[in-house]
């Protein structure tokens, strides 16, 4: 049997025991592990449609015992939920009561395509019966009477009956579900005047009455789906970076037994040790170190080169990037749901999720707006019955008002901007945690440097060592190793085979921000920073290696600037907004990289402390700060900054504390993540502005009889349209990536008080 048919096997077994499951244990077999004792569990809920679904399902939810937070996302109808790992709560069941049926969400499972499969099959139905009722109309509007017009109205009736139970039925079924359980949504007035308009029509067709609006009630179906359909597709389209992620996504792998036997897995079932043959043109399933083989790998998902990268035996590589040239034998170091392109695809669709003040206050206003949408409608039927007494216009001017103050506009005014702006960033090699991330980075005042792997590569290079001892260079290799700060990853380079099996290090502890500590022999030794590692002398090396307190090897290391970091802090002056280098390095490393750069301000031989203290202080000063580091020692950094960024290459705590992330070497990521969400606010601030402003105009005309329900639906669906076609401008016009390259300066720079 070859490995696709396994491969097709394992898959249906696997789905058949996921069938056979309890729900609660299938919940917590398809959660995602997010450490410190919680999980993550994704939900598609197929009938959220507006804000004032998102706050009941997020309230209902965060209720439960367990759980932490709730989000959902309209744009894909999603609800991530995060719960503290013991006992699985009811998910489903609250939602279920509250109207809102959900299953467990899988990044394959075509929710999108089946939605817009029936939305497209409703407007074609619609769009028929439109064409052939307006025909049959033609001939009542030239003078039809008697039976004649009867029968034309009859027919008009039959015709737009399809039309009805298939189109209406989208609207149908969300408005019932919502009002069963005591609750309104954006569907309820589409629902209610669909019905009073066919309603009405009928009524008047069995009377013999002259009007009939079938062809009224099928154009406002044709029209409402019309808009539907470009919603989703625009939504589809804005979306598109997570769905490419999500379609590299390989299903499985082919999984290496003990004794050679090879076996096809569910990538769910994948997990940390296991080896995995991965043949050439195969995309790589999960985080892993390569054993065995030689190949090029595409690294352009991670780093955004187009260069292949050559990988041999001891090589790590990341989930996502394509084997090109020859068979690889790999063995995984982070299940599937930890990977780095399942990270990626988290932080995507976090993106949206995130509830910022503006995100609040269109979330706030929708909710409070369909009740008043009802009342309106009601209130204007009541009064144009009492004035006119005709209660066929008063029945007909309520519809198009509860028609064209339906709040699509407002639900979409905030959402859409926000997916658009992490696409945008996500092709340029940013990720962001959230949408209220980027109100904060566009807020941002002034930016604070680190520097050794943020201005800097990291890619610490020895340059000299006075280590002549074999046993103590042995023992500062070892130590080393057990670190993944670029000075140690310097040193165990540098030496290769010197990490002696006969060095014994017992209870070896890592100190951020100092260095590494351990007991050998009986004796204590340290590897990091003076004077915590061991007194040296004034403007001599600082990473030192000491015994029972005592220098016993000094070291010294060679780094290399960002490309396109002088362009970047330039582009920031041009901006206006200050900049502060804070480090943990010497004072004349620090020194020499803020003259090149032009930093008039920096700190040095900064401890984690020392930089939390000194955000917290430009907080209490009223200043914005944007951090941009890396390290376990900058995590603290980060979390206290307004608004934070790490590159791709920063431990995993730093990456976790940043709201940006960078994948690329260049630091232009910087001033193009500012200018995006700069450009994302004032496009949220103009979308809220145009939602405004349709509903300020639009309500009274519909209200004062100036628009029929026709009319009112094709104004409601440009309303959407114009808010997304509005979003989809931050697609348009350059970033910032030409800002002029810099010669190093002389001038004199100022040490950080």
């Amino acid at each position: 049997m070859n490995c696709c048919a396994v491969g097709n096997a394992s898959m249906l077994e696997l789905e058949a025991e996921r069938q056979a499951m309890p729900p609660a244990d299938e919940i917590r077999l398809l959660s995602h592990v997010l450490g410190d004792g919680l999980r993550q569990t994704n939900l598609s809920v197929p009938d959220v449609h507006c804000a004032a679904c998102i706050g009941k399902i997020e309230r209902a939810l965060s209720k439960l015992d367990g759980v932490e937070n709730a989000r959902v996302n309209l744009s894909t109808r999603r609800v991530s939920i995060r719960w503290h790992d013991g006992a699985v709560p009811d998910f489903c069941g609250v939602l279920y009561r509250l109207g809102y049926p959900a299953h467990l969400f899988s990044e394959q499972d075509g929710e999108g395509d089946r939605t817009r499969s029936e939305l497209i099959r409703a407007v074609a139905v619609c769009g028929f019966a439109t064409a052939n009722i307006m025909l049959l109309s033609v001939s009542v509007w030239s003078g039809a009477e008697g039976a004649t017009r009867d029968l034309f109205h009859w027919i008009s009736a039959l015709i737009a009956l399809p039309a009805l139970v298939l189109g209406g039925g989208i609207f149908f079924r969300s408005a019932v579900s919502a009002l069963r359980h005591g609750r309104t949504n954006m569907d309820v007035p589409i629902a209610v005047g669909i019905s009073l308009a066919f309603g009405m029509s009928l009524y008047e067709t069995i009377n013999h009455g002259q009007h009939a609006y079938f062809d009224a009630v099928a154009s406002l179906l044709f029209f409402l789906l019309i808009g539907r359909v470009l919603d989703h597709v625009m939504r589809e389209k804005a979306r598109s970076a997570v769905s490419s992620l999500v379609r590299m996504t390989p299903a499985g792998a082919v999984v290496l037994g003990p004794d050679g036997s090879r076996e096809y897995m569910p990538l769910a079932r994948i997990e940390p040790g296991m080896k995995v043959f991965i043949t050439a043109g195969d995309r790589i399933p999960v985080d892993a170190i390569v054993r065995q083989g030689l190949s090029e790998l595409d690294c352009s998902l991670v780093t955004g080169e187009s260069d292949p990268r050559p990988v041999k035996a001891s090589d790590t590589i990341s989930a996502g990037t394509l084997n090109l040239t020859g068979p690889l034998t790999i063995e995984v170091t982070a299940a599937a749901e930890a990977s780095f392109l399942a990270e990626v695809i988290r932080l995507m669709e976090a993106a949206e999720a995130g509830r910022g003040l503006y995100r609040r206050i269109a979330d706030r206003a929708a909710t409070y707006y369909a009740p008043a949408v009802h009342l309106t409608a009601f209130l204007t039927g009541i009064g144009w019955l009492l004035v006119s007494g005709d209660w066929h216009k008063a029945i007909t001017i309520a519809i198009a008002v509860l028609i064209i103050t339906c709040p699509c506009a407002l639900g979409l005014a905030v959402p859409i901007v926000q997916v658009v702006a992490a696409r945008r960033l996500f092709e340029r090699g940013i990720m962001v945690k959230d949408g209220s991330a980027m109100e904060r980075l566009a807020e941002a005042d002034m930016a604070v440097f680190d520097k050794t792997g943020t201005l800097t590569l990291g890619q610490l290079s020895l340059a000299s060592s006075d280590a002549r001892d074999e046993t103590a260079l042995a023992i500062a290799v070892s130590l080393a190793g057990y670190s993944g700060h670029p000075a140690s990853r310097a040193i165990w380079k540098a030496y290769p085979g010197h990490h002696y099996p006969d060095v014994r290090a017992d209870g070896v502890t890592e100190h951020p921000g100092l260095g590494i500590e351990a007991a050998i022999a009986g004796k204590t030794y340290r590897l990091g920073r003076s004077p915590w590692a061991g007194p040296v002398e004034q403007g001599t090396s600082a990473t030192v290696l000491s015994e029972n307190g005592r220098v016993i090897a000094r070291f010294a290391f060679s780094d290399t600037l960002r490309p396109d970091a002088a362009a970047t802090i330039e582009r920031l002056h041009r901006l206006g907004m200050p900049i502060e280098l804070l480090s943990g390095d010497t004072k004349a490393a620090v020194q020499s990289v803020a003259k090149t750069l032009k930093i008039e301000h920096y700190g040095a031989e900064l401890l984690p402390g020392d930089k939390l203290e000194r955000l917290q202080a430009l907080a209490s000063d009223g200043r914005r700060a944007l951090m941009v580091g890396d390290g376990l020692n900058d995590a603290p950094a980060l979390a206290a900054a307004h608004v934070s960024m790490a590159p791709a290459t920063a431990a995993d705590v730093g990456r976790n504390a940043a709201d940006f992330v960078f994948l690329r070497d260049s630091l232009s990521a910087v001033t193009v993540a500012l200018d995006v969400s700069r450009r994302a606010g004032r496009l949220i601030r103009q979308n809220l502005a145009l939602a405004i402003g349709y509903n300020a105009f639009a309500i009274p005309i519909a209200v004062f009889g100036y628009v029929t329900p026709l009319v009112a639906a094709i104004a409601m669906s440009a309303s959407s349209l114009l808010v997304i076609g509005n979003a989809l401008r931050l697609n348009t016009g350059a970033d910032h990536f030409d800002a002029p390259s810099l010669l190093p300066s002389a001038n004199p720079e100022g040490q950080l008080r």
